[in-house]
């Protein structure tokens, strides 16, 4: 086999281990909370948010824009653990190489 196929074949293989990994980085979900624990927030890696709970003793009309600042608030915490964690998941695919283009 010589070099220019070797290489190609290594490309290949890190190509299929690059998509694996980030098919399975898809699948995992992180939390995210706010007002210690009044809001819960379970969002995709990708931040497809998936739920949001609140809990029912923070629930009071007079008090919606506390509500919608935990809200927020969750949202923020959970995204930033899916980034986290995905960032982390492809250092980890790659073997911490910076490969212009992929995240």
């Amino acid at each position: 086999m010589s070099n220019m196929q070797q290489i190609i074949a290594k490309a290949q293989k890190f190509k299929e281990k690059m998509s694996a990994a980030q098919k399975e980085l898809e699948t995992k979900e992180v939390t995210g909370t706010s007002g210690g624990g009044a809001v819960t927030v379970v969002m995709t890696l990708r931040g497809e948010v998936k739920s949001v709970v609140f809990d029912k003793e923070i629930i009071n009309p007079d008090e919606k824009d506390i509500l919608e600042d935990l809200m927020v608030a969750a949202l923020r915490d959970a995204k930033q653990k899916a980034d986290k964690m995905y960032d982390d998941g492809m250092k980890t695919a790659t073997g911490g190489f910076n490969i212009p283009g992929l995240p």
